[in-house]
């Protein structure tokens, strides 16, 4: 009989070992898959300032467009949460997307190879993003479940294990990649 009472403590221990593991194991996940995104949005970040110089040599009197990117990634960069984050990237694609739409308006600025370099550079930035992003809900989404399943629900809260947020962009009009063709007139 003692026997079989120490198989079962031994199989319950084995048990919360295992679901505990695996939580600390999705907890990792996802920490690394924000730690991915943050990577991608500081490239992002990074390449701001260069596209409102090259923008700003050939239209710097269009000084609130310019001033409004730069305060949007300022802004962009200070946020933490992926809530303050999402939506200050939302404000920054935003700003991005007035800046491409005044360079529409110059032809010279247009034909810039370093210009088209870096907006082709956004581009695959916002993708990149956009596939992190993707990662990064998929592992929080398996954390959460976990986390609220029964009976690994019980051993999350003993743990104090919490729930995290997605990463979401506030409105579907900014879940967008900013799209802008200079070679064709439309």
């Amino acid at each position: 009989m003692a026997w079989i009472i120490l198989a079962v403590l031994a199989l319950g221990v084995l048990f919360v070992i295992g679901i505990y593991n695996s939580l600390v194991r999705l907890r990792v996940q996802s920490e690394n898959a924000w730690s991915d995104i943050d990577v991608q949005l500081k490239r992002r970040h990074d390449l701001v300032p260069n596209l409102v110089e090259t923008v700003k040599g050939y239209a710097g009197h269009e000084k609130q467009t310019l001033e409004a990117v730069i305060e949007a990634r300022n802004r962009a960069i200070s946020a933490t949460t992926p809530s303050t984050k999402a939506e200050a990237e939302g404000i920054l694609a935003q700003s991005l997307k007035s800046l491409f739409a005044l360079a529409e308006s110059y032809p010279q600025l247009r034909a810039v190879e370093s210009f088209s370099q870096l907006q082709s550079s956004l581009s695959q930035i916002e993708e990149a993003v956009q596939n992190a992003r993707r990662y990064y809900n998929a592992v929080v989404r398996d954390l959460n479940t976990k986390i609220q399943e029964f009976p690994s629900n019980l051993i999350a809260n003993f743990f104090n294990f919490k729930l995290r947020e997605f990463f979401e962009l506030p409105n579907t009009a900014e879940r967008t990649v900013p799209q802008v063709n200079f070679g064709q007139t439309r």
